[in-house]
């Protein structure tokens, strides 16, 4: 089959689809399709066919682009819309979710796989409730149990669903927890001891005033008006 023919077929599994599917399966599903043929669609055919679907849909003429999301190929609409197509659904599906659940998410996310007794060592209280709920969004899967351990207890690790929703592939494509940290600046918080009625009394400029400093690690360090930079 020419690639020409084969291309609108990918498209319509990729849009009729309410799953990713992975160029595998698309091979697989066109190959279905046209069983009665005689030769069948070769991988390396439907993944040519994929890269003229992705420069086609890379046109600023479609709202809307194929893209490599939670596992598989999906039809995606552009990021310069998300306000628009937002007020049909908008967050609602996390905004279910309590601060306990999200806490566990992120704990299984970066951790995974992990136990219970894991999680709730990080937390500090009692997960039952939390990973009952994200089994049920299905955000989470139970992917075996920890051998090495006493009672072999259960290991979760976050689904297809999860990558879907959050548009990546796999664990690994996580921001770092570095990352994260880096873009949010903390400030130092500078602390003046009390002004006597002695100090008020100084005249300008006959010593430094004294501030105490807290670094972003932590650190008190001392520092006087002079080394403050200049506007």
């Amino acid at each position: 089959m020419e690639i020409t023919n084969l291309i609108p077929h990918i498209e319509s599994l990729i849009f009729a689809s309410d799953k990713p599917l992975t160029t595998l399966e698309l091979t697989e599903l066109v190959n279905n399709a046209f069983s009665f043929m005689e030769d069948k669609i070769t991988l390396d055919q439907v993944e040519s066919s994929m890269e003229g679907i992705l420069e086609k849909y890379n046109s600023e003429f479609y709202p809307f682009e194929v893209r490599m999301s939670g596992g598989g190929w999906q039809f995606l609409t552009k990021k310069e819309f998300h306000k628009t197509v937002a007020q049909l659904n908008g967050d609602k599906f996390l905004k279910r979710l309590s601060a306990a659940a999200l806490e566990t998410l992120a704990i299984i996310a970066y951790k995974q796989p992990v136990t219970k007794g894991e999680i709730e060592a990080i937390r500090g209280v009692s997960s039952d409730y939390a990973v009952q709920k994200l089994l049920e969004k299905e955000l989470i899967i139970i992917s075996g149990r920890n051998e090495k351990m006493p009672g072999h207890p259960l290991v979760y690790a976050t689904s297809r669903n999860f990558m879907d929703y959050f548009g990546i592939n796999s664990a690994e494509e996580l921001p770092k927890i570095k990352e994260v940290l880096a873009e949010q600046l903390v400030t130092p918080t500078v602390m003046k001891d009390t002004v006597t009625a002695e100090d008020e009394a100084k005249p300008e400029g006959t010593e430094a005033d004294i501030l105490l400093s807290v670094t972003e690690t932590g650190e008190l360090i001392e520092k006087t008006e002079d080394d403050e930079p200049q506007p």
